[in-house]
């Protein structure tokens, strides 16, 4: 049998759904059919120091001392598999979801190559999630995040709150671009010529 392997974003705007909510979601390809995870919750933080490091590279920061509480779904066998908590909710009822697979072009990783120990999807949530206020804001914050250490993969990350959508690729080492999802359209695929707003660093 041949192994196909592709990631599928769904991201509904709020004028797009039956009840007015937002919504994002991505299935998981993995490399395997049944790679084992556990559904965990991350409590709050308060002046409490957390340092993270990848198990997948080099990878290591602190995180900042408030935090908080998520809900995550990490690989079972993260000393192999890495974290990878793939998606989750924080208090202030904004979404995340990463770890889907994007690929630059010879010419933009010519510009600004992939940093090998940079800041990879293994991590990328809990770097990230339990920080962020607005969909918006987790744009920005991994943004910074990505300027600071770099990336050594290509990635899509998905954001959401109540009011927008966000759809953010990272293409290269430093470099990435985000679009707003019209509140009144829903997308299996992107296409450019609907953007509304775009953050690009």
């Amino acid at each position: 049998m041949k192994e196909y392997s592709a990631c599928t974003t769904i991201l509904v705007g709020k004028n797009a759904s039956i009840d007015g909510t937002t919504m994002i979601a991505r299935n998981d390809d993995t490399f395997r059919p049944i790679t084992p995870q556990k559904f965990i919750i991350e409590p709050a933080r308060h002046g409490e120091k957390k340092h993270i490091k990848s198990w997948l590279n080099k990878f290591e920061m602190d995180l900042p001392e408030d935090a908080q509480r998520v809900p995550a779904v990490p690989n079972v066998d993260y000393k192999h598999r890495g974290y990878y908590d793939e998606s989750g909710i924080n208090q202030e009822n904004v979404a995340m979801s990463c770890t889907e697979s994007t690929y630059g072009n010879e010419r933009t990783l010519a510009f600004d190559p992939l940093v090998k120990d940079g800041l990879d999807e293994d991590c990328m949530q809990t770097s990230v999630l339990p920080y962020i206020h607005s969909a918006r804001d987790g744009v920005q914050y991994l943004g910074k995040l990505i300027a600071k250490y770099g990336s050594p993969a290509g990635n899509s990350v998905l954001f959401s709150d109540k009011d927008e959508i966000w759809y953010m690729e990272i293409v290269t080492g430093h470099h990435w671009v985000a679009e707003r999802i019209p509140d009144a359209v829903s997308y299996t695929h992107l296409r450019a010529h609907e953007t509304v707003n775009y953050l690009v660093c």
